[in-house]
């Protein structure tokens, strides 16, 4: 007994120890988070560029996402409050609903490959002054179906850097399962988490005072 106690409280005794900017492993929290970083793959679409225009390379080493304890924290308290969907919008989820990841830390060097091939600060931030992902204070998501894995739709694909992007686009573009979407995912994470938003993107989050933390510059091995 003495034994399974041990087990139980261990994690929570090791990250009691982080500090709260410290970068940890959403997954190390967050069991059923999925990570899927568009950048470690060639399927990211960066800047939602046709085929053909320019070679998609894979701007991260490793499937691994980090981001600073208190985002994750913040997090966790989103997917637990998720997972307790069991509708939504007409639709049921017998799973509840879940969070998949597509970006969180991002290297400061990334941030100026990204510059030199869109250098527009609306959806870009200067790598000069760096961006809220080089400091692992933001995150990048959208919402899952916990019972098939498949993502919910949303108004735009990942890195579609349009007006359609917007938290406030509306007009007969959307379907209303677009709107209820996303409007679900903001209620969760700025409501119910605390976390703030960016305007201009649906997918972006992230944590009070991220501008403070450290630039950061390593690769995931």
């Amino acid at each position: 007994m003495k034994k399974l106690l041990l087990l139980l409280f261990l994690p929570i005794c090791v990250f009691a120890q982080v500090g709260e900017d410290e970068l940890v492993n959403p997954k190390d929290i967050i069991h059923d988070v999925v990570i899927d970083l568009r950048y470690s793959t060639t399927e990211h679409k960066f800047l939602n560029l046709p085929e053909g225009d320019m070679p998609l390379p894979k701007f991260y080493t490793a499937n691994e996402c980090l981001m600073v304890l208190k985002g994750v924290l913040q997090l966790k308290i989103a997917q637990d409050s998720l997972r307790n969907i069991r509708e939504h919008n007409g639709k049921t989820y017998p799973n509840g609903i879940g969070i998949k990841i597509w970006d969180g830390y991002r290297p400061r060097a990334v941030q100026y490959l990204f510059w030199d091939i869109y250098p527009n600060g609306a959806f870009i931030a200067n790598p000069a002054s760096g961006s809220k992902h080089n400091r692992g204070g933001a995150v990048d998501l959208t919402l899952i179906d916990l019972a098939t894995s498949e993502e919910l739709v949303m108004p735009t694909a990942f890195d579609d850097f349009s007006n359609r992007a917007s938290h406030t686009f509306s007009g007969s573009l959307l379907t209303q399962e677009q709107v209820a979407n996303r409007k679900l995912i903001k209620d969760i994470m700025v409501n119910v988490a605390g976390m703030g938003w960016y305007s201009a993107e649906w997918w972006h989050y992230e944590v009070a005072g991220a501008n403070s933390l450290p630039l950061l510059d390593f690769q995931m091995k």
